[in-house]
């Protein structure tokens, strides 16, 4: 997988520690990470994603290692700069706010621990991006966890870090909570040029906030580069199952008041897709699952299906259920993937270069 063009992460690691008494792990990694946007570290518990975030944030010491971020030498072999002294801020599952101090004081702690000089301004700006206003004469322990998460990604910003780690940030809220906060996380997406490391489990995740995706599996890289050329990829050796699809940006061009629907036009086509009341000309992303995607030969207009995209079919491979065959196509110069079974690729006699209709329901495509 191609490595991103401009890096201001760059790393290696080889590192093996003791997990219990007749086990050990070992994290071998080299990656070369983007210098703005949020870099998703992907894989299934225990590939070592909270490792390589305690190694690049230097709370793990590796034994063979290094790591430079925008420029400065944070370890190599004649140097290691202790956690305290890197221009970093790392945020935990877990708020961890201080229990005596309100919102704001937690806050205002963190623009006194910075390097820098935090102005008002900025301090409003950062309280506005999470919307944690409301919030200032309350206690941690009067907060839910989504308003905790958001205090306490606000003081990590506070102390304007030069790289944020987020280490599983909403692995524990439930449901609501996530939902309550994953626009503030897509707010940091858009609003900041801070490079953002994130590390999750959950595809949802990298799929509404991820620009560059690293996947993990037992300490080594499967794959790593912009999020459409990973999750464009049929042939990663990781089992998605169900939630094998990709990600599309798109504008949205066109709203239907009387239907409840926008069109969104991208690179190969256009889509209509539930209206959640974007504002004409805004960028949206979509996520399209390949389990929802079905191929024609033909165009079928005697149907209820409203998205049908000319495609090509540009490689096919067994998935890992043996009835199933995922399929990469070209919609111009964007990739979707269809999982179909095994016997309508035998029955459509689909191949490298057949011509086909991608059909895609509105309701099943994600925002």
């Amino acid at each position: 997988m191609n490595k991103p063009v401009t890096a201001a992460i760059q790393a290696q690691f080889s590192h093996a520690f003791a997990i219990g008494q007749h086990r050990t792990f070992s994290l071998d990694v080299e990656l070369s990470l983007p210098a703005k946007g949020i870099t998703a570290i992907f894989g299934e518990s225990g590939s070592g994603k909270t490792t390589l975030l305690r190694c690049i944030a230097g709370l793990e010491k590796v034994q063979q290692g290094s790591c430079t971020v925008r420029g400065d030498v944070w370890q190599s072999t004649e140097t290691f700069v202790p956690t305290h002294r890197r221009p970093l801020a790392y945020v935990f599952q877990e708020a961890s706010l201080f229990p005596h101090l309100t919102a704001f004081g937690n806050l205002r702690y963190a623009m006194k621990r910075s390097d820098s000089t935090v102005s008002e301004q900025d301090f409003d700006r950062i309280v506005a991006l999470m919307g944690i206003a409301r919030l200032d004469n309350q206690y941690p322990d009067q907060l839910s966890g989504g308003e905790r998460q958001r205090v306490a990604i606000a003081r990590a910003l506070l102390i304007k870090p030069r790289l944020l780690l987020m280490d599983e940030p909403l692995a524990s809220l439930d449901a609501m909570r996530k939902r309550e906060i994953m626009p503030y996380l897509e707010k940091l997406h858009d609003e900041l040029e801070l490079p953002i490391l994130y590390v999750t489990h959950s595809l949802d995740e990298v799929a509404r906030l991820a620009d560059y995706l690293v996947v993990l599996e037992q300490g080594r890289i499967l794959a790593q580069g912009s999020l459409s050329d990973v999750l464009g990829s049929i042939d990663l050796p990781l089992p998605l199952g169900e939630e094998n699809g990709i990600v599309v940006d798109a504008s949205v061009v066109e709203r239907d008041l009387a239907w409840h629907l926008v069109r969104a036009q991208f690179a190969g086509g256009e889509l209509w897709v539930k209206d959640s009341g974007d504002a004409i000309g805004q960028h949206i992303r979509i996520r399209i699952l390949a389990r929802d995607v079905s191929l024609a030969l033909e165009s079928h207009d005697d149907t209820s299906i409203l998205n049908r995209l000319p495609s090509e079919v540009v490689e096919i491979q067994d998935d890992s259920d043996e009835a199933m065959a995922l399929i990469r196509l070209a919609v111009g110069s964007t990739t979707i993937i269809a999982r179909v079974s095994r016997r309508s690729v035998d029955k459509l006699q689909l191949g490298p270069g057949s011509k086909v209709w991608a059909q895609i329901k509105s309701v099943a495509i994600l925002r």
